[in-house]
């Protein structure tokens, strides 16, 4: 059973960074696509990042430029930086990993993220 668990959230400034951490439990994390979510009060959850095996990454639009994901194999551990923060990013950010290979989703239990002055 694969468990992900991230932390590094919290409230920051308008304009200020944040990094958060999602650490996955169990084998087999390199071959995962790994992904981080939000979800704000009243909206869906939407993606914001994921990088796959090879370290190919994607985002979305309203992140790119401001927000970096990456991944440690070594570690078994995928991260988010985000810079340049503004309110909208306020929610809760939820890690992912997709074992492609089995068919399987993980998800931790997310971190909230507040963007306020």
């Amino acid at each position: 059973q694969v468990q992900l668990v991230e932390s590094g959230g919290g409230l920051v400034q308008p304009g200020g960074s944040l990094r958060l951490s999602c650490a996955a439990s169990g084998s087999g994390f390199r071959t995962y696509v790994m992904g981080w979510y939000r979800q704000a009060p009243g909206k869906q959850r939407e993606l914001v990042a994921s990088i796959t095996s090879g370290g190919g990454t994607n985002y979305a639009a309203s992140v790119k430029g401001r927000f970096t994901i990456s991944r440690d194999n070594a570690k078994n551990t995928v991260y988010l930086q985000m810079n340049s923060l503004k309110s909208e990013d306020t929610a809760v950010y939820y890690c992912n990993g997709a074992d492609l290979i089995a068919d399987n989703d993980y998800w931790g239990q997310g971190t909230q993220v507040t963007v306020s002055s």
